[in-house]
């Protein structure tokens, strides 16, 4: 089957976008280095390695139309990979868009429905802003903007990419996003199928995908989440979901985590609400990325990520193994958001 070249990025390896990443930021000298299925950064090798064919000419561009399931719309490669003029696959699935979102404000801000997608299911390497509510989406581009708000891995693009969009929107442009995305509704979007093996993955903008004939591999204490179908992903279709591969019996196990501690944390719906959807200006945490919230549980935990509410998480997830950390959010997951 013929392979579109991969663009998997967040938009920061595109265009103008490049130069608004800075300079990394430094991780805690004291901090364990982050856990890779959580924090999926290419080996150096990788990421330099050199375009396939050597010093052959370069092939002309493929300006033929691509199309995805579900929908009328066509789009050329160039037009997916426009980040101030989102692709939107599926224009009904989502309310009227304000520009911030759609176009974004060249050259500091690229659209915010780019890498979240117009519809606000997110993907594994940045998340889900669907159905947030708009005050806590406001309160972390804040902290984003403050410094509150870092990762634990220094090289980890999209979050870099946030850090600086934070500084570089105005208010009104937080406020209005917020506002849009706080109204959408989270579609179930990750299917968690537990098991003992796993494809053989690499690792590409910020995402796992898997090898193709690449075989299987041992899961281990990880969960490996990769897009049910790499091409309609590669044309940032927001139809198209992602598996989330775990560990046998982690959903059990992070059920009763969930919801009663276990002995080593506090239930979730104390803050997040009986059914996990959120509660106030507290996010819902059901069936959303499993990596994404890993991330946040690992910077909370080792105080990447700060801010109004953060404090009181951190006791909250102070005594959290990484078993633990896999267990939650693959059972987080599983759950109808």
């Amino acid at each position: 089957m013929k392979r579109f070249a991969v663009i998997l990025t967040c938009g920061f390896a595109l265009g103008g976008a490049i130069g608004m990443l800075g300079a990394p930021q430094a991780n805690p000298a004291t901090a364990p280095t982050p856990p890779l299925w959580a924090f999926p950064v290419a080996p150096p090798a990788a990421r330099g390695a050199a375009p396939a064919g050597g010093g052959a000419p370069a092939a002309a561009p493929d300006t033929s139309p691509k199309s995805v399931p579900n929908t009328t719309v066509t789009l050329t490669l160039a037009q997916v990979r426009d980040s101030y003029n989102i692709p939107d696959w599926h224009p009904e699935g989502h309310t009227a868009m304000p520009d911030i979102v759609s176009h974004g404000r060249r050259p500091a801000v690229i659209s915010c429905g780019y890498c979240h997608l117009p519809n606000g299911q997110g993907r594994p390497e940045n998340s889900s802003v669907a159905g947030l509510p708009a005050a806590y989406i406001v309160q972390q581009m804040a902290d984003f903007k403050n410094g509150l708000r870092k990762s634990s891995e220094s090289r980890l693009g999209p979050q870099n990419l946030m850090v600086n969009i934070g500084k570089a929107a105005t208010d009104a442009e937080v406020q209005a996003a917020a506002e849009y995305f706080s109204k959408l509704k989270l579609k179930p979007w990750i299917r968690v199928v537990e098991t003992a093996t796993v494809p053989k993955t690499r690792i590409a903008g910020g995402m796992f995908i898997a090898i193709e004939d690449g075989g299987t591999e041992p899961i281990g204490n990880r969960i490996i989440e990769v897009p049910e179908n790499l091409e309609h992903t590669e044309l940032r279709d927001d139809a198209s979901g992602f598996i989330a591969y775990a560990p046998a019996g982690s959903i059990k196990k992070g059920e009763a985590l969930v919801t009663n501690g276990g002995g080593r944390t506090t239930a979730c719906a104390i803050c997040h609400g009986a059914d996990l959807k959120g509660m106030g200006p507290v996010p819902s945490i059901a069936g959303r990325s499993p990596s994404q919230m890993a991330r946040q549980i690992w910077d909370m935990q080792h105080g990447a990520r700060a801010g109004l509410w953060s404090d009181l998480m951190k006791p909250v997830v102070k005594n959290l193994t990484e078993e633990d950390l896999v267990s939650i959010t693959a059972y987080l997951a599983s759950l109808k958001p």
